[in-house]
């Protein structure tokens, strides 16, 4: 069943994942670079924690976005193979490795620390509220899927 992201030892176990990235870390499938999915990955936690440096989607989307993507991004089945991103997700230059593997860290820990309560009924900007299942979810399966992809 799905990791717990509220969890120490959950979220210990993804960090010692990240820990097993190197700069020179190869993945298996897909297009990004290993500093640039670090990068990707972050991006679900800026979406999280600072909202307001992205657009807003307008009603039809968000609605849309909530009927149809929502349930795909909160379930418990893993992705499969280089799905499409949303272009916000894509990271096409080169980033610093060591600086996104520690903000990714930090990330992990700010849920994990902050727990199941602050999640619960919060408002994510393109899915609407969502329960905190639904945000353990989608970042558990989003980390599971890129570690993968590289192998650790």
């Amino acid at each position: 069943s799905m990791q717990n992201v509220f969890d120490a030892k959950d979220a210990q176990e993804y960090i010692n994942r990240i820990n097993n990235l190197t700069p020179e870390t190869q993945r298996k499938w897909g297009k990004m670079s290993v500093d640039q999915v670090l990068a990707h990955l972050n991006v679900a936690y800026d979406l999280t924690f600072t909202p307001e440096k992205f657009p807003k989607p307008n009603f039809i989307a968000k609605f849309l976005l909530s009927k149809f993507v929502k349930p795909k991004i909160t379930n418990e089945i893993p992705y499969k193979q280089s799905l499409p991103t949303s272009p916000v997700f894509i990271i096409a230059d080169e980033r610093n490795f060591e600086e996104e593997k520690a903000k990714l860290i930090g990330n992990i820990q700010r849920v994990q620390q902050l727990g199941r309560e602050a999640f619960e009924g919060k408002e994510n900007i393109n899915l609407g509220k969502m329960t905190a299942q639904c945000w353990n979810n989608m970042f558990a399966k989003h980390l599971n899927h890129h570690l993968d992809q590289f192998g650790v």
